[in-house]
């Protein structure tokens, strides 16, 4: 289960009262895309040195959290510097009001890259990002090449059957009007409060799986960030299609760094039709399990052996300095 304050149900849990989505220090930074916060844990970098620092980015959704990524923190801590980061407008970062755009989530996780480099020292590290979030990802990557030594990609956007995505540089599929629908001040906490019950989270988290047996701790840990102030302002970005990029396509071909491509047979995230256009590229390779769109919740001892052979054809780890 989350862990929740004691005495304090994911029901009753007050907003301000959000409890850790994962073990480990939490840093919080001030950066280009405001306040953000982050979770750290691992061997000091004398003791872990050389093994290349890992980065994990949760997904995109009214109730994302790092508790998305919260198997492999647990799991990788014990042997390497690990990092999960609350995006903009979700867990303890700034839910301000204001655009949320790919530009913004994509300046976030560039800082907390920049900011690893300052803890861990430099060189590249390698990182992963559920869904959506893996767009976001791979533009900081474009962007920072130097930064990354591999990327995964768990249950990513922009490969149904729509793509390719070859938008102009910077487009997404923003809906003006849809945004300015659910911004409404008749309308707007009402529908999220809806939006975020625990019936309807345990719905969508049911979709998500292709089963009924969701993870009971996610479930709760999002009836809980979703009651935070702010909590409803990134996600009507998100449902209006401004943070999906249109020009996805084009960012994912450009990638030259090792890529791993993970996703599920179930649920409602099983479209990867277009991956077809990146099997002939000799730096991605692909993994498909019989879960729904986060493997490595359901079947975690088969995604880890699966994505620690994947990073043990990357290359060499990084040189660590050692502080």
């Amino acid at each position: 289960m989350a862990n929740l304050p004691k005495d304090q149900s994911a029901d009753t849990a007050s907003a301000g009262s959000l409890p850790t989505a994962v073990s480990g220090k939490r840093h919080e930074i001030q950066s280009p895309a405001g306040r953000l916060s982050y979770y750290e844990a691992g061997p000091e970098v004398s003791a872990g040195a050389g093994r290349t620092p890992l980065l994990l980015v949760h997904s995109i959704n009214a109730a994302g959290s790092a508790y998305e990524v919260r198997p492999l923190f647990e799991h990788y801590r014990n042997d390497r510097r690990v990092y999960a980061l609350d995006l903009p407008g979700f867990g303890f970062s700034d839910r301000s009001e204001r655009p949320y755009t790919p530009q913004l989530m994509t300046q976030a996780i560039l800082a907390i890259v920049a900011d690893i480099a300052a803890r861990d020292g430099p060189g590249p590290i390698d990182a992963l990002a559920l869904s959506l979030s893996s767009e976001f990802l791979a533009r900081a990557a474009m962007e920072s090449p130097e930064a990354f030594r591999s990327l995964a990609l768990i249950s990513p956007t922009g490969f149904d059957r729509r793509a390719p995505r070859l938008g102009p540089p910077g487009s997404t599929r923003g809906i003006p009007w849809l945004h300015r629908f659910f911004t409404l001040p008749i309308l707007s906490e009402g529908f999220f409060t809806l939006l975020t019950s625990r019936a309807s989270i345990r719905y969508f988290l049911k979709k998500t799986w292709g089963s009924e047996n969701i993870d009971e701790g996610l479930l709760a840990y999002d009836v809980v960030t979703t009651r935070q102030q702010g909590a409803r302002h990134a996600p009507y970005w998100f449902v209006s299609g401004y943070l999906f990029s249109d020009d996805v396509t084009r960012i994912y071909e450009s990638l030259e760094m090792p890529v791993f491509m993970a996703h599920g047979t179930r649920g409602d995230f099983t479209d990867y039709t277009y991956k077809r256009g990146m099997t002939a590229k000799p730096n991605w390779a692909f993994a498909k399990f019989e879960t729904g769109a986060l493997p490595h919740f359901e079947v975690p001892a088969k995604f880890i052996a699966r994505y620690d052979k994947f990073l043990a054809g990357v290359g060499q780890p990084r040189p660590l300095s050692v502080k």
